[in-house]
């Protein structure tokens, strides 16, 4: 118990400090994860827009495969994408094989489905409950959808949160595609499990701190916001 709290003790202290190594860790993690983050938000919000704001022929099977996308280990991912980018690999040119480039790409393959089936459901809502009004409106399928998004907006920073914290809290394909090399390939995740496998648990502390500190605090910035729309919209 001792010892577990002067690690705790050493870790405040440290991210206190913010040195150079727990620097450089914090921000490749934020470099990485905000980049799956637009490119996943680029793919996954069109594509749940659509999904939740129309019907059409296989929609039903087109969400029962986004759906399935969810369950899929980030460690498959993982290996999906290294097949994908070592040099015998399709891809191998590119040379993003433990490159922060290719966790990117490893990321936003997770991000995007979750993204897109998040606003599919926020979408879908927003269209069951404005039926009525769309239908008066006699709106193009453009305009429809735009209307929609718009009155959701705010609800769809659920999506982009889930998205980051998805990408930022994930370990397995960032491992894999990455390889956690000192000072090029290292995030908060993948340091945390070395740290704790090496028994240096300050360092791991430390940067479970700062990963649960800013996932909270996007958390309840978007939980603001979405609380400050409601009132506008109720008032």
């Amino acid at each position: 118990m001792n010892h577990a709290l002067e690690a705790l003790s050493q870790a405040l202290t440290l991210v206190v400090r913010w040195d150079e190594t727990l620097a450089s860790i914090v921000r490749l993690s934020l470099e990485v994860s905000g980049s799956a983050l637009f490119f996943g938000a680029l793919l996954g919000l069109p594509l749940g827009a659509v999904l939740g704001a129309t019907q059409f022929r296989g929609r039903g099977l087109v969400v029962a495969l986004l759906q399935s996308l969810l369950g899929v280990p980030s460690v498959v991912v993982g290996v999906v994408v290294f097949l994908l980018l070592s040099r015998a690999g399709p891809l191998g040119f590119l040379g993003w094989l433990y490159d922060p480039a290719g966790m990117v790409v490893a990321q936003t393959l997770l991000v995007a489905p979750l993204v897109a089936a998040i606003t599919r459901q926020v979408v879908e809502g927003a269209r069951e409950r404005l039926a009525e009004e769309l239908t008066m409106m006699r709106l193009g399928f453009a305009e429809r959808l735009f209307a929609l998004i718009y009155d959701c907006r705010f609800s769809l920073l659920l999506a982009l949160f889930s998205g980051f914290a998805r990408a930022a809290s994930e370990v397995g394909a960032v491992m894999i595609v990455g390889g956690n090399i000192e000072g090029m390939t290292r995030v908060m995740t993948t340091a945390i499990a070395l740290e704790t496998a090496k028994g240096d648990l300050t360092l791991a502390l430390a940067l479970g701190i700062v990963l649960v500190g800013i996932v909270a605090t996007i958390h309840m910035v978007t939980s603001g916001l979405e609380a400050l729309a409601r009132r506008r919209a109720e008032g």
